[in-house]
């Protein structure tokens, strides 16, 4: 499902237009943005959780090459589904 397919399907289960879904999701996803990019934390109760995790720094081997790298430190997103999504979806 793509944003313009979630936007029609949230037009359909509420009294919205889908453009306004749209700008609805595109706010969601903006806030989300922006508060991981502060390093903070997003829950939604019953459906999960987003979290700014570190990943150090490693040693890789290229498998092409079989040269050693190095691979930098690096944030990345971590997302836990909550009790509510996993419950569902089994």
């Amino acid at each position: 499902m793509n944003k313009s397919e979630l936007a029609l399907s949230i037009s359909e289960k509420t009294d919205i237009s889908k453009k306004k879904a749209e700008e609805v999701i595109t706010a969601i996803t903006d806030s989300i943005t922006d508060e991981l990019k502060k390093g903070g934390k997003i829950s939604l109760m019953g459906f999960g959780t987003y979290e700014v995790v570190e990943r150090k720094e490693k040693k890789a081997q290229n498998p092409k090459t079989g040269t050693l790298i190095i691979v930098p430190k690096k944030n990345a997103v971590k997302f836990k589904a909550g009790k509510g999504l996993r419950d569902y979806i089994n």
